[in-house]
């Protein structure tokens, strides 16, 4: 191809992209000026997110039981334990919960679904490693979870920052889409297809740059309220089970039996073992503050300590 078929290809990109760039303009500056109204508009954005992130959450949940490829524990496998759910059943706003068990490569325990269609999964080792009341006191602890419907509460979360971070994106396509034209219409104008000048990339993670520390501050409010559901699931499970010493006990086995979790599934388990001087980026309080608020009032002499 002859140099100067290579301008003109390169003029033809530029000129697709500018116009496609130029509609996108055009159609963002007709919304403005005609816009559907605050209370249409809030309406749909909150009905969007609403049915996207129920959507989300029943399929996450089904997604989850199936990677944990956990079984359920029969009533004859656990007599005791079945007994104990009935009762927290009876006492708190949950319908009667599957018991499953699987491996989840330590002692822990974690809840999925909400209060009508949930279930509590627990590691084989946990039943080894608790007795009767401490087990109570953890199963109190995720159906509390279920009860508050906090995995639905985390997973409309995450979907509004979704969807907003979808909107900044969709409102400045039509400058990403004019920089990629640039850069494709420089390389035919260089003599070197797809070689580029980087524009849209450089623009493109700016945009990242910005909205990640956004998301950084997000994500930071968002952790802070998961340590609050920490702290109401421990206070409920005290209440259902009038019983917080066994909780506490329970927490401070799992605490000494632990590794150190990462990862999203991370912030289901019923504890999470990183160091206290990582609160700030932790899914969970830690457990000394948890054990101080679960026994402040009892007549407990001696609280377990997380040292051993």
């Amino acid at each position: 191809m002859g140099r100067l078929s290579a301008v003109l290809v390169g003029l033809c990109v530029l000129v697709v992209h500018t116009v496609v760039a130029l509609g996108g303009v055009v159609a963002l500056a007709w919304v403005a000026a005609n816009p559907p109204g605050l209370a249409p508009a809030v309406l749909v954005f909150v009905v969007g997110v609403g049915v996207a992130a129920y959507v989300g959450y029943r399929a996450g949940t089904v997604r989850l039981i199936a990677s944990l490829q956990a079984q359920e524990l029969s009533r004859r496998q656990a007599p005791e334990l079945h007994r104990l759910t009935d009762r927290l059943v009876e006492r708190m706003e949950v319908d009667r919960p599957p018991l499953l068990v699987t491996d989840l490569g330590a002692p822990n325990a974690l809840s999925v679904g909400g209060p009508r269609k949930g279930a509590v999964v627990i590691d084989r080792d946990l039943l080894g490693l608790l007795g009767p009341e401490e087990l109570e006191g953890i199963v109190a602890h995720e159906l509390a979870h279920m009860e508050r419907r906090d995995t639905l509460a985390n997973t409309l979360a995450l979907t509004v920052v979704r969807a907003l971070a979808g909107v900044v994106m969709l409102v400045l396509s039509p400058v990403v889409i004019f920089l990629v034209g640039v850069d494709r219409a420089a390389g035919w104008f260089a003599g070197r297809p797809g070689a580029g000048l980087g524009l849209a990339t450089l623009f493109q993670r700016a945009v990242m740059l910005v909205l990640g520390a956004v998301l950084g501050l997000v994500t930071l409010a968002y952790l802070a309220y998961s340590r609050r559901q920490e702290y109401a699931a421990d206070r409920r499970a005290a209440e259902a089970t009038q019983r917080p010493a066994a909780l506490a006990r329970a927490l401070v086995k799992i605490h000494r039996a632990n590794d150190p979790r990462t990862g999203l599934v991370g912030m289901l388990y019923t504890h999470d073992n990183r160091q206290e001087k990582r609160t700030l980026f932790s899914t969970h309080p830690p457990l000394g503050r948890r054990i101080d608020r679960l026994l402040d009032g009892t007549e407990t002499t001696k609280r377990p300590s997380p040292l051993g």
